[in-house]
Formats: C-alpha cells, sequence, structure tokens
C-alpha cells in the first residue's frame, strides 16, 4: 500500500536523523510568538541591502516546494500560515543542508531568521537555521485538499484539525463562544461555580443517567443529568447569582442534535423569575452572535434565522392549536395526530394528557419553529422543579427556547416552597415513567428549601447546539471534538482505510 510505502519513508528519514545525532522530538522553543503576531511586525518597505526584524517561528509544515538550492515552506499553527525560504547559502554547513532533505508534509520545525516580503509581495521567514521539532511519520490526508471520510473525522479528529482548516476554526470559534458568555455574566456579576459531577441521587432533568459504584464507599453513584438542584443550594446559602459550565451525561438516543456527553451552562438568579430568564437568554444569544460574527443574522441549513431580540413568546396551548391544527384539550385528536405522523399506536395510547401535550410540541409543532421562539406555560407534571402559574396552577411559569426546530434553553420560575417541593418529588419517585426526574425524595435538598431559597429564576443553555447555530452546522457532532461513537469492527477499520487511500489516490490524478 502507499500510505505504508511513505511511513517506511519516514522511518527511515528519522534513522538518519539520530545518524546525524539530531533528535526528530526536539524540546522547548522560545518562539517570537504565534504567526499571526509574528506576520503583524513584517515591515511594508525595507531600505536596500536592510533585513527584516529576527524572529524564531515554529509551526507544521503544510507545503514544501523543492527549487534545488532553495524549498519554500508554508508552517501553520491556529493562527495562520506563513511562508519560509531556506536558501542552500544561508545555512550554516553541508550536513545542515543534507538534513532539509529530509523534511517532510506534517513535521513541525522551528524557524530562526528574518522577516520580510518576498520579491512577489508575500510575508516570508528567510531562514538562517532550522530544527526538527517533531517528524511526522503517517502521511496526513489527501494532500491536504481536506479530509472528507465523516467517520474517520469524528474518531480521528487531530487529522481533521489538520487537514480541514474550516474545521479548526470551528472550534477556535467555540471556544471564543464560551468565553464571550463568561464574560457577558461576569460583567452581571454572576459568580462561576462547580457542583459535583457524581451524585448520589441524580435530578433536574428527565433522562435515564450513567450509573457508576464507588468501591471505597460501596455504593451506587450517577453521572449528572443536570447540577440544578445542587446550583439551587447555593442560592440557600447566599450565593444570589451562580452558574457553571457543565458536562451533563443522559443514558439515552443518539443524533443530529443528542449526544450523551454535552455541554451545558445553567444560571440562577435570586429575585428573578422566567421572565427576567427570558430577557436574559436573548441577550446572552444575540449578543453573542454579534460579538463572535459581527451580525444577528445566521445561516441555518437552509434557513435564514435573526436571533436580535425580542423573540416572539407564544404559550404551548395557543402554538398547539395554530401549528398542529387539534385542540390541546382534546386528547383523542391529538392522539390522531401523533399516530398521522408515525408514533408508535400503543405508546400513543399509554400517554396520559400532559404527556399527548409534550409529545405534539416535541413532534409536531417545534419542527415548524425556526426563528428563535419562547415556548411557555407548560404543565405542572411535567418539571417537579418549576413553580406553578399563579393564575392557573395546573401550568408552570417554563419557558422553552425552539430555534430552527431544536430545542437551545429551558427555564423556569424555580419552586422554592419545601412542603410542595417534597409532594412533587413523592409523586414522582412514584410514577411508573422510567425517564422520571428523580431516583428519590432528595431530602438534603428539601431541607436546604426549608432554610429558606429566595425566589429564582433559573435556565439551561444547550452550549454545543449554541455553538451549532453560530457556526451554522446542523450536527452536534461537527461541534463536539470527541463524538461518542461506537467502536468500530477490524473489518470496518480496513475499509475505512481502503476509501480513505482511495480517496487519496483519485485526488493525486
Amino acid at each position: 500500500m502507499a500510505k505504508d510505502k511513505i511511513r517506511n519513508e519516514r522511518l527511515a528519514k528519522v534513522a538518519q536523523l539520530r545518524e546525524y545525532g539530531i533528535d526528530p522530538y526536539g524540546s522547548r522553543v522560545d518562539i517570537t510568538g504565534m504567526i499571526e503576531d509574528v506576520r503583524a511586525i513584517c515591515p511594508e518597505e525595507l531600505a536596500e541591502g536592510e533585513n527584516g526584524p529576527a524572529v524564531v517561528v515554529a509551526g507544521r509544515v503544510m507545503a514544501v516546494r523543492d527549487m534545488g538550492k532553495s524549498k519554500w515552506i508554508d508552517i501553520r499553527d491556529r493562527t495562520g500560515k506563513v511562508q519560509v525560504n531556506l536558501l542552500q547559502k544561508r545555512i550554516e554547513s553541508e550536513e545542515k543542508w543534507e538534513q532539509a532533505k529530509l523534511i517532510d508534509l506534517g513535521d513541525f520545525l522551528r524557524i530562526d531568521g528574518e522577516i520580510m516580503k518576498s520579491r512577489r509581495g508575500e510575508v516570508t521567514v528567510f531562514a538562517n537555521d532550522f530544527a526538527f521539532l517533531c517528524k511526522s511519520i503517517e502521511p496526513l490526508p489527501a494532500k491536504w485538499s481536506g479530509l472528507k471520510h465523516v467517520e474517520t473525522r469524528y474518531r480521528r479528529r487531530y487529522l481533521d484539525l489538520v487537514a480541514n482548516e474550516d474545521s479548526l476554526n470551528r472550534f477556535v470559534t467555540r471556544s471564543r463562544i464560551i468565553s464571550f458568555v463568561r464574560r457577558y455574566l461576569d460583567e452581571q456579576k454572576f459568580l462561576e461555580v462547580e457542583t459535583p459531577m457524581l451524585q448520589s441521587i441524580y435530578g433536574g432533568a428527565a433522562a435515564r443517567p450513567f450509573v457508576t459504584h464507588h468501591n471505597a464507599l460501596d455504593m451506587d453513584l450517577y453521572m449528572r443529568i443536570s447540577p440544578e438542584t445542587y446550583l439551587k443550594r447555593l442560592l440557600v446559602g447566599g450565593l444570589d447569582r451562580v452558574y457553571e459550565i457543565n458536562r451533563n451525561f443522559r443514558n439515552e438516543g443518539i443524533d443530529t442534535s443528542h449526544n450523551p456527553e454535552f455541554t451545558m451552562i445553567e444560571i440562577y438568579q435570586a429575585f428573578a423569575d422566567f421572565n427576567i430568564m427570558m430577557d436574559l437568554t436573548e441577550g446572552v444569544v444575540s449578543s453573542a452572535a454579534q460579538e463572535i460574527l459581527g451580525t444577528t443574522v445566521l445561516q441555518f441549513g437552509d434557513h435564514e434565522i435573526d436571533v436580535k431580540a425580542p423573540w416572539p413568546r407564544r404559550r404551548m396551548q395557543d402554538l398547539i392549536k395554530e401549528e398542529a391544527g387539534v385542540d390541546p384539550t382534546d386528547d383523542e385528536a391529538m392522539r390522531k395526530k401523533l399516530i398521522a405522523v408515525g408514533l408508535d399506536k400503543d405508546k400513543v395510547a399509554a400517554l396520559d394528557h400532559d404527556h399527548l401535550m409534550a409529545e405534539v410540541m416535541d413532534e409536531v409543532v417545534e419542527p415548524t419553529l425556526i426563528q428563535p421562539t419562547f415556548v411557555t406555560h407548560y404543565p405542572a407534571s411535567l418539571n417537579p422543579l418549576c413553580k406553578r402559574n399563579a393564575d392557573e396552577p395546573e401550568l408552570t411559569d417554563r419557558f422553552e427556547v425552539i430555534v430552527a426546530g431544536m430545542e437551545l434553553a429551558n427555564a423556569f420560575s424555580e419552586l422554592n416552597d419545601p412542603m410542595e417541593q417534597r409532594a412533587r418529588f413523592e409523586e414522582q419517585v412514584g410514577s411508573s415513567d422510567e425517564e422520571g426526574y428523580c431516583n428519590a425524595v432528595d431530602d438534603d435538598y428539601v431541607s436546604a428549601l426549608e432554610v429558606g431559597m429566595p425566589p429564582a429564576g433559573g435556565l439551561g443553555l444547550g452550549i454545543d447546539r449554541l455553538v451549532m447555530l453560530l457556526t451554522g452546522q446542523t450536527s452536534i457532532r461537527e461541534v463536539i471534538l470527541f463524538p461518542t461513537l461506537k467502536p468500530r469492527t477490524s473489518e470496518e477499520i480496513a475499509a475505512e482505510e481502503a476509501e480513505l487511500e482511495e480517496e487519496e489516490e483519485g485526488e493525486g490524478e
């Protein structure tokens, strides 16, 4: 195979470098700066005979153009790319020039030289010296034209980041989005906190948990599905504005908007309610778009979406009537609608009124909501931690944000009545719903409420989905560096390797 041949050739070059007494896997480099910073100090013009500033740069070799007694090399770090000129007469010895012949695509190099513009006006480091920092053994994909095999891009993200500049930039953007959200909340006097990822009682969402066992304590623990009840304990303790950017784990299905391990931000504000959380959600999302993209108008799949505030605020019951075309008080009509869109007849028959509304919302209404929309006033039975609406106690002061048919955020006015909270927990634990909100009555949390928790608003915002929205990606796997994937069989690996090699050979023709 061509790939094996290249690998063997590169291993031979590693051996040659060692014969020269050179470590092919070098050590620390005191660089002048990252490549974008080094490019910025390149002078526009130089007097005749004058050299540019001396610099030391480091990066991965992205291209090599061999001109005999000179080499033109492109090196890259995550901030950009710069051209390097290796000229035989500038290199200190014949032996060093022989070493330059061992440079391959994918190697990491240190370059010492002067930065100035070439005759063609290209910013260039004219090298006086170079050193190998890491010799690449495995050939990189498709001669840098991009790694296209989707499964390989997810499983071997390091190749994807090297070969696909769009992918690298997307994850740089993800980091910038998270940093902005932190700054936005910090400026409003929220405190970032940390709460347990291993919990003896899980709660805060309707999801099936992952279970593990702690040997020393001889007890089962659950990977958290939400940090909610711990964050609200902090409101009790006097930390009246808190947030956590957290990893949650839910043992459920995988699709384009779900991964078992995912990132959310949960935010709690004392003396607030779900209306204030709506304002906060609009502010975070629209400000992030403006900061990162310079606009609030986004392209997401086939849709142009404007996240500029304010967003429509619509009651769940009204949307079911208007978008699904059924009366939300008519259980039989809702059952017929769900069966018509493909849900299992027996499953639908077992649903009570509130769960029928939830299913119609999920399956029929949400796909029609493209522009950001607050959907409000969900049934009280669907969330045991949410405060009831004062005028309609069978409903709650809760909202979900739906955009492009996808849930982006969930929030509500927090229940702070300890007696009602205990009763709600007991009702949930006694339910036959296998995806209930809690596995036991959380006595410690109820005790915290008895100490006294101020009225509050809480918000959970999906970071992965926010990144999807702001980067125009319709699959969550494109915004998670290492998405959860099923291990491959040896036959599948061999088939993928063959497909990749065929792809590379096709591009080389």
